[in-house]
């Protein structure tokens, strides 16, 4: 176990296995995600989302002049 624990330590080898462990973890959230037909249609039509202009998802936002009726009475 110590001999394990010298070989993490090396700065090469904890490089290496800080590569496959991030790697590893990537390709299991990917795989996650793209799996099931009806989760990858969904996440698909989320990247459209910054190019969307539709305004109905937004809040309304208070006219002038609605503010200024609000603050008369």
């Amino acid at each position: 176990m110590l001999s394990l624990w010298e070989w993490i330590q090396d700065m090469g080898n904890s490089k290496t296995l800080a590569l496959i462990l991030f790697m590893s973890t990537f390709v299991g959230v990917v795989i996650y995600l793209f799996a099931s037909p009806r989760r990858a249609r969904k996440f698909e039509t989320y990247r459209y989302i910054p190019l969307d202009d539709d305004d109905s998802h937004r809040e309304p936002t208070t006219s002038r002049r609605d503010k200024t009726e609000s603050d008369e009475q």
